[in-house]
């Protein structure tokens, strides 16, 4: 988790006894972000907007000046997650919009899709429903095409073990699947 000091440049907004802010407030830091909303004991703390100077910017929830609890954070590239953050990190349950129109729905763990989940792709309408570890399709799941299925196990995002295929026209094809390692050596292509 990255780590950084943000100095205040203004803030407008109440403060407690101790001139900490305290309630609600506004506040424009030294390199050009914005934060409007709640603040505990001078840290963001509850609801609030933060507005980065690169365009990104996050709604929702704070604790300790760290997102925490439920809240939507849109990117530059024109991205959104909303869901829900521990300490900064998306975690918990979330549905991530790519740039290109696909998505994710389901669990997530240090900002990698991590549990359950289903993800669209835009472009062709097929999905993924299934397990995910560290950000890849893994052991059980089924990706579903226009005229077909496949339903087994996965590994680093391809088909492992067994599994099947189902086609919309009745037929079923049952294997297992194994990975290999190609390696190219002076454009000639060699399967280990």
């Amino acid at each position: 988790m990255k780590s950084f000091i943000c100095i205040l440049k203004e803030y407008e907004g109440e403060r407690n006894e101790a001139d900490e802010r305290h309630g609600v407030g506004r506040a424009v830091l030294a390199n050009g972000d914005i934060y409007q909303g709640h603040y505990e004991y001078g840290k963001r703390h509850g609801q609030g907007t933060y507005r980065f100077k690169n365009g990104s910017r996050y709604v929702g929830n704070y604790q300790e000046n760290l997102k925490n609890g439920e809240g939507i954070f849109y990117y530059p590239d024109g991205s959104r997650y909303e869901g829900s953050w521990v300490k900064d990190m998306r975690e918990g349950h979330g549905v991530y919009t790519y740039p290109n129109g696909d998505t994710y729905e389901g669990e997530w763990l240090n900002h990698l899709r991590h549990g359950q989940g289903v993800y669209h792709y835009h472009a062709t309408g097929s999905q993924y429903n299934g397990s995910w570890v560290d950000g890849k399709m893994e052991l059980g799941g089924e990706y579903i095409h226009s005229n077909h299925r496949y339903k087994g196990n996965f590994s680093n995002n391809n088909p492992c073990g067994p599994g099947k295929f189902v086609f919309d026209i009745g037929c079923e094809q049952h294997g297992e699947y194994q990975q290999i390692q190609q390696v190219i050596i002076d454009d000639l292509s060699l399967a280990i």
